[in-house]
């Protein structure tokens, strides 16, 4: 290991010859120097790795001095040492991204700390990292064999993303594998799961989770309050991890009060999913009392073109028409920007909904868009694009906005996504729709391992397209390819973002409620 290079800056070095040594026993090397001007001058010829500067010196003070050498070396960390517990400086400092702010008198273990933390964390991290993985590893597997209910299912896929976030960054990319590994053996189990238990969450007096037409009188609607308006907003096809990753910029703006799960219903797709929301019903119900705005699979036009009309529907059902409220569909920046500059005229109304469109159009760029596969490769890179895009999307301007006129905000979406990977071979007539994770129609074969499948369609109140009409749901990380054509087929849907089916990422969806700082 090569020794690490300390460049420390203090007009009185020579009382620090004691922490000097301490270091060099330890094998770090220590060049001194007693002015700002010679550092600058010293990180010319020298590769240092961290600088321990001395705010309060003549000529050059500390202050100056990092500037100049965060305008040299931007990513070189420094750590300020200061006798001054003046506020302003603190702030100046830290405004400038220095690593790390002691105060004087340091003793030789801070000094150690400072390191450590600086040069040795990610190391220190991915050690540890690593080392409580592999201790939860064992409780992972055995928990995932005993589960035997929605709850236990919820709080074993948020396990997973947990660590698969801890992981992401670690050195050791074997544990990584494992962890994918074990999410594939956790959707295996999850898909039997569904089969078993999906139908009878439909039945009176069941133990069912709150689901897609149920999310918004259980949990939606005790939030309303009249004293306080209130945003809700529906990111179209946001997965728990995304929301996990997103969730730290938020959290500068707002304070998370509730963090919960709902289930999306079969299949996961949007036209049934986000209808049901708006609807409270499930689509055979939609499809029976308001077939002016439900549309089946192979009807011609927009699915998604009433759900302002369901939300109407809702309320007054619900006995909410006396609230003030208005929805907006986001599908472009400029949508977004118009809503962003007259988000203050919002604050009369008690409940504002808005549904966003934006990473729905990231997963189907991905498949159409060689430069968007290459950016989203796999669910890292994902969540990263997603991030990306949030910090500079109207929809956080929206929540700065929303922030700062006190709304509160509730953030979910309609349904999840998967990384699908292997094919699964069905035949179908032409009026089979064509959703890679779902398939409804006459006549459909298919390989019976690597479906759920539903052929009684009203069990699971859905519409049938016809009398003999059935649906099937990939499972895992499936997708349905027909056999005409099928290499090419394959080899451009896989590794794409598909919703639809049966897995953990595209039905087990995040609900949060968070009140302004």
């Amino acid at each position: 290991m090569n020794t690490i290079q300390i460049l420390w800056v203090d007009d009185e070095i020579d009382l620090l010859k004691p922490h000097i040594l301490f270091l060099e026993q330890r094998n770090y090397k220590v060049t001194t120097s007693t002015s700002g001007s010679d550092a600058i001058d010293l990180l010319e010829s020298n590769n240092f790795d961290i600088v321990f500067l001395d705010e309060n010196m003549p000529g050059l003070t500390g202050l100056e001095t990092l500037n100049e050498i965060k305008e040299k070396r931007a990513s070189l960390p420094v750590v300020m040492i200061t006798k001054s517990e003046e506020e302003y400086i603190m702030e100046e400092a830290i405004g400038n991204k220095i690593a790390d702010y002691l105060i004087k008198p340091v003793n030789p273990n801070q000094i150690l700390l400072s390191l450590k933390k600086n040069l040795d964390h990610s190391r220190l991290v991915s050690e540890k990292t690593t080392s409580n993985y592999q201790q939860e590893f064992r409780k992972i597997a055995m928990d995932m064999a005993m589960v035997n209910s929605y709850e236990a299912w919820v709080e074993l896929y948020q396990k997973l993303i947990y660590w698969e976030i801890q992981l992401e960054d670690i050195e050791d990319t074997g544990m990584f594998e494992i962890l994918e590994s074990q999410k594939t053996e956790a959707n295996i189990q999850f898909g039997k799961f569904i089969e078993k238990n999906y139908s009878n969450w439909f039945q009176p007096n069941t133990n069912a989770p709150v689901m897609s037409h149920t999310l918004f009188k259980e949990r939606v609607v005790p939030e309303i309050n009249e004293e306080q308006p209130t945003v809700f907003v529906v990111i179209d096809n946001l997965r728990y991890d995304q929301w996990k990753a997103f969730e730290p910029i938020i959290n500068n703006y707002y304070k998370k009060e509730k963090e919960e799960a709902y289930f999306s219903i079969l299949p996961s797709a949007t036209q049934y999913a986000r209808n049901a929301i708006f609807s409270g019903l499930m689509p055979s119900d939609m499809e029976k009392l308001f077939p002016q705005y439900w549309k089946n699979d192979t009807d011609e036009g927009g699915k998604n073109l009433f759900e302002a009309e369901f939300l109407e529907t809702q309320m007054k059902r619900l006995g909410l028409n006396h609230l003030n409220y208005e929805y907006f569909k986001i599908t472009n920046v400029k949508n977004g920007k118009r809503l962003v500059e007259n988000f203050n005229a919002l604050k009369k109304n008690d409940l504002t909904v808005v549904v966003y469109n934006f990473v729905d159009m990231l997963s189907h760029a991905k498949t159409e868009m060689e430069v968007v596969k290459e950016l989203a490769s796999n669910d890292k890179a994902y969540r990263s694009l997603t991030v990306s895009w949030f910090k500079n999307s109207p929809l956080f301007e929206m929540i700065q906005q929303a922030q700062n006129l006190g709304f509160k905000l509730i953030i979910t979406t309609d349904h999840g996504t998967i990384n699908v990977k292997n094919p699964s071979k069905v035949i179908g007539d032409r009026d089979t729709s064509l959703n890679l994770r779902y398939k409804t129609g006459r006549s459909l074969t298919y390989d019976g391992k690597d479906v759920f499948e539903a052929k009684k369609p009203n069990e699971l109140h859905l519409p049938s397209i016809s009398m003999s009409s059935s649906y099937i749901f990939a499972k895992g990380d499936l997708f349905f390819a027909y056999p005409n054509n099928y290499n090419h087929y394959v080899s451009y849907y896989r590794n794409t973002y598909q919703h639809g089916g049966v897995s953990l990422e595209e039905m087990i969806i995040p609900f949060i409620v968070l009140n302004p700082k």
